[in-house]
């Protein structure tokens, strides 16, 4: 195994040595090296790919207890700021119709009303679930290992603060999301073998995670968003999160080469990584040029869909 030493950091993290998620292998080699490049906040992640499922993890990892500094307000799922002057129309018809395309995704697969029962995994500020209440009126449920309580709407939603394979449901559900959930996961397997036990006969699991063998990795490398070093434990290309699907017991009832989280995030934000260099990006100053350079590219992201830009999502049931 190739050595490693992360880069000095006021921080002190604590590194722990982890085994391949899938097959359980301690043999490996280097694939790549990361940086939190949305904040900027100091370390360098290394990236291995096992040598007997070429799964793609984060290895060392840094501790469980230490990885809440990365969740903090500067984390965009749980920045506060909702205030941008005079874009703050575009910013919140963009959040908005992010929660529209996800529920676009969940109207295919599975039909709701108000004897439904949805369980968000990973459900950061809620406004997923929160749309789906208004929308449907059903039962909604959230788990993350960061207590969000805080936030507007919560009062509505039945929330887990913890890690979600040591959860204990009293009940099952229709419907488990597990939006951008997947990678950041310090036991991938527990966690689907847990949403299983948890999913009703005739209920759907949808997994969004970023897609490895996509055409803005090939962009951007070590730059690109998908990586999310070190929030990101692990990185599916779309043979791995198959056969992880499989293996934890569940079955895929379809595939899709994109999801519900919008592409253009990724063109845009690699770009800008490229060029800070680890610096961080600052949404206060980058807010204005990544709405323009999405009308500009407009009729491009029309057919983005076809391309394997960045996204992959499975609709998952029970065996």
């Amino acid at each position: 195994m190739t050595s490693f030493t992360p880069l000095a950091n006021p921080a002190n993290y604590i590194f722990e040595t982890v085994d391949c998620y899938h097959c359980g292998s301690s043999e490996n080699s280097f694939f790549i090296a990361g940086q939190e490049d949305l904040t900027g906040k100091p370390g360098n992640f290394r990236f291995v790919q096992c040598v007997h499922c070429n799964l793609v993890y984060q290895n060392p990892r840094i501790h469980p207890d230490q990885i809440k500094d990365f969740y903090d307000d500067e984390y965009i799922a749980h920045r506060k700021q909702t205030d941008w002057g005079i874009l703050t129309p575009l910013y919140e018809r963009a959040m908005s119709k992010h929660d529209r395309d996800k529920i676009k995704i969940v109207n295919r697969y599975k039909s709701l009303d108000q004897n439904s029962r949805v369980l968000d995994v990973g459900c950061a500020v809620g406004t997923f679930l929160l749309s789906l209440k208004k929308d449907f009126n059903c039962y909604i449920a959230g788990v993350d290992f960061k207590d969000l309580r805080g936030y507007p709407g919560f009062e509505q939603v039945d929330f887990y603060h913890g890690l979600f394979y040591e959860q204990h449901f009293d009940q099952t559900f229709d419907l488990i999301t597990m939006w951008h959930f997947l990678e950041h996961c310090y036991s991938p397997m527990k966690s689907l073998k847990q949403a299983g036990r948890n999913l009703k006969d005739d209920g759907r699991l949808i997994i969004e995670v970023p897609r490895l063998d996509s055409l803005s990795f090939k962009l951007f490398k070590e730059r690109w968003p998908g990586i999310q070093a070190p929030q990101h434990t692990v990185m599916f290309d779309k043979h791995r999160l198959l056969e992880f699907i499989e293996d934890s017991g569940l079955v895929v009832v379809d595939y899709l080469p994109y999801g519900a989280f919008p592409p253009y995030f990724y063109l845009f934000a690699g770009t800008a990584f490229k060029i800070l260099k680890g610096k961080g990006l600052d949404l206060n100053k980058v807010i204005l040029p990544y709405f323009i350079g999405q009308f500009l590219l407009l009729p491009f992201l029309v057919f983005s869909k076809k391309l394997n830009l960045a996204m992959q999502t499975v609709i998952c049931a029970k065996k």
